[in-house]
């Protein structure tokens, strides 16, 4: 199914009451319904009614993020707000994704630690609410959508590099596929779908501004046209800004003496890149293509590319490039892969290559990288131990995969959502 940009029916907008109402019933848990009596703990503790500080420790809470599908009618949302009022869960933010058929509401949530996810579910479930996801969330989380939306494209306005990363960090779990319109050897894969993109229930189809298509899965919850919609604004984004990347470098001095330059390459460095690999040995190219020497350069257009990851260049003070690091988006998973000149070779370039491409990883969230090379590369399994991190070996038929698990650098805390005034409620 495609959809396309059409305007939404009057009724399909949500009112701002909707909002009032999620404010109103999470900040009343523990007071008396409207009318009724007072609750039996403030009878019971008159003085915490007065005003008193309050003595017992507050109960240790766990964050989650909840998306379920409720009936398109008044009162459908106050029911389930109800519903978690009386679990003791405060409702902390929402979204409201409208559909046909009904309203996909995502929450995130602050629950006692004691309510176990099927808990939520089965309140959920009894209140009216369908199809039900529930995940644990974590204090980033606390930035609100339309934050997170701009930081995205903030940093995908920056660097070419950055779109897959900022689609799977905008849809949390998802594997992200960036597909060339040709393959290697030039034979068209006809996977370019059309310009508004297409979506089929978990999977989006976007066209790359670059080329072919980029392919966004998330095989355990269906996505909404909303969430299609701020995908293409991505894209779109991308696409008008064009080609572009940091191009800031830094002025090394390697423990011999000589100076090199490190510096983020895109496909403007394919010339010297060529240049390089014709002064590369059959030996050194192998051990890093694993294939026939003579297609190592059919490979460099796709690998330069910002759209498959990230690659950094050494340069000599005279301007000769003498070794490229690649860090590249597989998936769920990131490989980071090594060429030296062979002249360069045991200098120190390829592990200051490949500190900084683990440190681009772990900035990104990455839990871990691997290598793909041979057993009988010594210099890279030594640049990987260099790094100091927990590595995972394993070897099948000559070929020799090491992954290091890293610890993903902090983001900042984000700030709290801010109270609703009263005047708002």
């Amino acid at each position: 199914m495609t959809f396309r940009a059409t305007p939404e029916p009057p009724h399909r907008h949500r009112p701002r009451w909707r909002h009032d109402l999620v404010a109103w019933w999470s900040r009343r848990q523990g007071h008396a319904p409207p009318g009724g009596s007072p609750s039996p703990a403030a009878d019971a503790h008159p003085a915490h009614a007065a005003g008193a500080p309050e003595t017992t420790a507050p109960e240790a809470t766990t964050l989650w993020r909840m998306r379920t599908t409720v009936r398109d009618e008044p009162g459908a949302l106050a029911a389930l707000c109800a519903a978690l009022a009386g679990h003791q869960v405060d409702i902390l933010a929402l979204q409201t994704h409208p559909l046909t058929d009904g309203t996909v509401d995502e929450f995130l949530l602050r629950a006692p630690e004691t309510l176990p996810s099927d808990g939520l579910t089965d309140a959920v479930a009894a209140a009216g609410g369908r199809d039900t996801w529930v995940e644990r969330a974590d204090t980033h989380d606390l930035v609100d959508a339309p934050t997170r939306a701009l930081t995205l494209a903030t940093r995908t306005a920056l660097d070419a590099a950055e779109l897959p990363l900022a689609l799977r960090q905008l849809f949390g779990r998802c594997t992200i596929h960036s597909v060339p319109a040709k393959s290697l050897s030039g034979r068209s894969l006809d996977s370019t779908p059309p310009a508004e993109g297409v979506l089929e229930e978990t999977v989006m189809r976007l066209r790359d501004p670059s080329g072919g298509a980029i392919i966004v899965e998330r095989p355990y919850l269906p996505f909404t046209p909303t969430e299609f919609a701020r995908a293409r604004a991505l894209v779109e984004l991308d696409a008008r800004l064009g080609p572009r990347i940091p191009h800031d470098g830094d002025v090394l001095t390697l423990p011999e003496g000589n100076a090199i330059t490190v510096r983020r390459a895109d496909t403007g460095d394919l010339a010297a890149a060529r240049e390089m690999h014709a002064r590369c040995s059959s030996a050194t190219l192998g051990l890093r293509y694993h294939g026939p020497v003579g297609d190592a350069d059919r490979y460099l257009d796709h690998l330069l590319s910002p759209r498959f990851g990230r690659t950094l260049a050494a340069y000599t003070a005279s301007g000769r490039l003498v070794a490229l690091g690649h860090l590249l988006w597989d998936g769920d998973e990131t490989e980071v892969a090594l060429i030296v000149e062979d002249e360069w070779q045991r200098r120190g370039v390829g592990g200051e290559l490949l500190r900084r491409l683990v440190a681009m990883a772990a900035e990104t969230g990455c839990e871990s990288v691997y290598a793909v090379t041979q057993s009988a590369n010594t210099g890279m399994v030594a640049a990987m131990r260099a790094l100091e991190l927990p590595l995972d070996y394993q070897i099948e038929q000559g070929t020799l995969v090491i992954s290091a698990r890293l610890d993903p650098v902090p983001a900042p805390e984000p700030a709290l959502p801010l109270p609703v005034p009263p005047h708002a409620r």
